[in-house]
């Protein structure tokens, strides 16, 4: 399970970011991972462990490596708590857009009724 507070904090570092970007594309064991980052393999680990523990990502044995891949579970539960903010904020947009819309209506509506006479009025021609 995901907390928030730890999985956000974990994600602040910038290589745990590598890290958790790279796991997104693909499930990695740990020396693969170090290969492709400028930190020592007990560094990978220990970043993993951190990821690990905030509930971001999940490790499972296969033949005498451990291959590390995103927690979809955790992951579900962090978007899951993200998307309560982003339906507030939708809600509120919609409330905006909603009372303001009348007046922007009619703001729209007598800008394209300009627009309308300024194209249709015969062009004054110029005197030589």
């Amino acid at each position: 399970m995901a907390n928030p507070s730890r999985a956000f904090a974990a994600l602040a570092d910038s290589t745990r970011r590598e890290i958790f970007e790279r796991l997104a594309a693909a499930p990695s064991a740990v020396g693969e991972l170090a290969n492709a980052l400028p930190v020592s393999r007990p560094a990978v680990s220990q970043h993993l462990k951190v990821l690990k523990e905030a509930g971001l990502v999940i490790d499972r044995a296969i033949g005498t490596r451990r291959v590390y891949e995103i927690d979809p579970n955790g992951l579900g539960e962090l978007r899951a708590w993200l998307d309560r903010f982003w339906g507030d904020a939708l809600e509120a947009f919609k409330t905006e857009v909603e009372r303001d819309a009348p007046s922007t209506l009619e703001t729209l509506k007598r800008r394209a009724d300009t627009n309308v006479v300024r194209k249709l009025k015969p062009k004054k021609e110029k005197r030589p």
